[in-house]
């Protein structure tokens, strides 16, 4: 019994080893690999967001607006492994910082060197602000290092796994080890008996047909030897056949484990080419989606120099020049940097929206929207621009039909298609827009223009952001933007988008939607109260007064410039909420122009203090702010701004709220 359990715990010993050792490399392999890519991907992400972060706060370090530095910063709340930002001057000053907590904003007193440094559970990374070949400053970031977790998570899972690994193994070989011993342990008990009892009758017992087996044989053809000694002759005959066909089973044997042997080869061959093309695919995939990352912010890049080089072009011809230029040249340069000023504007909001898109925080306001109200809408915007170049627009008339959308965002796609048919037409064009019901619970609209049309594989690659399809080369402006932010808002309303085109004969593009019930058009507003009318009547000057409430000087300045050449409106101002409402009060104004962000009281709690007064409840607020997100000017809508206009002001958005706003004063007045 000695010799059998020494046999069974070597063997099992063999087996154990082997499996322990083969496991143990396998997993340590495997969880340095990941720690290694883990400690790569967060530097390598790090260096890209320092490095993104470096070439959008270039322009507020270059003007010195630390607000926008640290608006810039603050976008690093929606990067979680991110904790803190900063920037710092070209003399090492800290210019602007942001923290995802108070407690984690502490900052070094001067900048480090290019490059990334991990500090315990930190990543610190610093990256160079370098314009037009100057260091401006140096951006700071610092993020999560969760190697040490990482570590500590790998260990766990691989000490389970070989905990459990031996435990099987233990178990198997426990159990199937008896197929090798059990033959060897029948031969040594039958080899003691025959020594012990001297019985050469003894027989060992055959229950294999291996090598175990030929060596039972053997044994017992020497027992057959001892016991049958006269008849040597025969017996040594027999011997050789038996041995011939034992050898002949043995070679059958051979073979036959050659051929299981192959086989096993071919299928482990077959495992690990089907791995390998699984890994080259998923290598292709990674390497496209980082060409592509890098062929958006390479375009990104450019779009927003392009607007910008115009800007700062002519503002320095006009500061380089501005006693030498004559009118019509100041004019000119000053159209130059209006009109590039209006396409980086275009460019920031198609940017964001289709930011707000893919990190899914746009929020839609799903309603009834009639189409014929938004068709004449965009019938009136687009025909100065098409009137221009001659273009031809035809609307269908008496459109009973209505679609459930969000009315601010239906109105963006179709002026985005609207736009696109008339810029990439050809001069003396037209522009066809038709709708209809396609089925009971749908409704399509089309926008056929005439222009020189695309080619198949430029449909193909239509919706994608920042291609223009070859329309750089010539002097029509565009982001390559809108189509995709069309496309994504459409989805988001449950519709599709589909484009055809043929060259030399135009592009179609046609919407569906989801069929909704006609909505009537919204009717006027109500007569206002006998004692609001008389409130609205004590300034009895002939000349309207405009009350602005603004703390940035320059932005007090330009409305000012802009009030001033109208001409017929007097204007007063206040630095501050506080004192805006006092003017108010006293002066009793037919218009407010309120900014939002003023200092102390800010601009949407002085129009709650001002709606509460029965002396000023009555005058309308216009809020004229730079909090420009769908979300803000909703909110100021729904709260009760009599106009919402966003900063960069559009001087004629801005004086056609003033004139909606005196003809309602008036007719409440009537």
């Amino acid at each position: 019994m000695k010799q059998a359990r020494s046999l069974r715990t070597k063997l099992m010993a063999v087996v154990l080893l082997t499996t322990f050792v083969a496991l143990t490399t396998a997993l340590v392999a495997m969880v340095a690999y990941n720690l290694r890519e883990y400690h790569r991907g967060s530097i390598a992400d790090l260096r890209t967001q320092a490095e993104l972060l470096a070439s959008t706060i270039a322009p507020a370090l270059a003007f010195d607006d630390p607000k926008v530095a640290t608006e810039n910063l603050a976008l690093m709340r929606f990067r979680s492994q991110v904790r803190a930002a900063a920037v710092y001057d070209a003399s090492g000053k800290l210019f602007a910082s942001w923290a995802d907590k108070p407690e984690g904003a502490r900052f070094p007193v001067r900048p480090g060197s290019s490059g990334e440094l991990v500090e315990g559970r930190d990543l610190l990374a610093w990256r160079p602000i370098v314009r037009g070949g100057e260091l401006l400053g140096t951006v700071y970031l610092r993020a999560d290092y969760a190697l040490v977790e990482r570590m500590i998570d790998y260990a766990g899972i691989a000490l389970s796994v070989a905990a459990l690994a031996m435990l099987l193994a233990w178990a198997l070989t426990r159990r199937l080890q008896s197929i090798v011993t059990r033959p060897i342990l029948a031969i040594a008990s039958v080899a003691r008996e025959v020594v012990l009892a001297r019985d050469y009758s003894r027989r060992a017992q055959r229950i294999s047909d291996d090598e175990v087996g030929t060596l039972v044989d053997s044994f017992n053809r020497m027992m057959d030897v001892v016991e049958q000694h006269a008849m040597e002759g025969q017996q040594a005959l027999l011997k050789i056949e038996l041995e011939v066909e034992h050898r002949r089973e043995a070679q059958k044997e051979v073979m036959r484990f050659n051929e299981q042997l192959e086989q096993r080869v071919g299928e482990r061959t077959a495992e690990l080419e089907a791995s390998n093309l699984e890994l080259a695919l998923a290598t292709e995939a990674a390497e496209k989606a980082n060409r592509a990352k890098s062929e958006f912010l390479s375009s990104m890049s450019h779009e927003l120099r392009t607007p910008l080089n115009a800007v700062l072009g002519f503002g320095q011809l006009l500061e380089a020049n501005s006693q030498a230029l004559p009118d019509a040249k100041r004019v000119e340069f000053t159209q130059q940097i209006l009109k590039a000023g209006r396409h980086l504007l275009n460019l920031i909001n198609e940017i964001l929206d289709l930011a707000r898109i893919e990190s899914a925080n746009m929020m839609l306001s799903l309603e009834p929207v009639g189409l014929a109200e938004m068709l004449r809408e965009c019938e009136t915007m687009m025909e100065p621009s098409a009137n221009q170049r001659g273009i031809r627009m035809s609307f269908p008339q008496q459109v009973s039909l209505s679609v459930i959308a969000d009315r601010t965002r239906l109105k963006q796609v179709l002026l985005n298609l609207l736009s696109n048919a008339v810029k990439y037409n050809r001069d003396g064009g037209a522009v066809v827009v038709e709708c209809g019901l396609a089925e009971p619970n749908w409704i399509w609209l089309s926008v056929t223009d005439t222009g020189r049309g695309l080619q198949p594989d430029q449909v193909a690659a239509l919706f994608q952001p920042f291609n223009r399809l070859g329309q750089e080369a010539s002097n029509v402006e565009g982001t390559g933007i809108g189509l995709v932010v069309t496309k994504r808002l459409v989805e988001m309303m449950g519709g599709q988008v589909e484009a055809s085109s043929k060259p030399g004969s135009g592009s179609t593009f046609l919407i569906r939607l989801r069929a909704a019930e006609a909505v009537s058009p919204q009717s006027a507003p109500s007569d206002i109260a006998h004692p609001r009318a008389q409130a609205a009547a004590l300034r009895t000057s002939a000349v309207p007064l405009l009350l602005h409430v603004e703390d940035n000087p320059a932005n007090l300045q330009l409305v000012s410039e802009i009030v001033a050449l109208r001409g017929d409106i007097e204007q007063i101002s206040a630095p501050d909420a506080q004192l805006g409402i006092e003017l108010a009060r006293a002066h009793l104004p037919q218009i407010i122009l309120m900014d939002i962000n003023l200092p102390g009281l800010n601009g949407s709690d002085a129009f709650h203090v001002l709606s509460s007064d029965p002396r000023t409840a009555h005058i309308p607020v216009i809020a004229v702010t730079a909090n420009a997100m769908a979300g803000d000017v909703a909110r100021g809508l729904a709260g009760g701004f009599f106009r919402y206009i966003t900063k960069p002001i559009a001087v004629d958005q801005l004086n056609e709220a003033i004139d909606s706003a005196l003809a309602f004063v008036n007719h409440r007045s009537s």
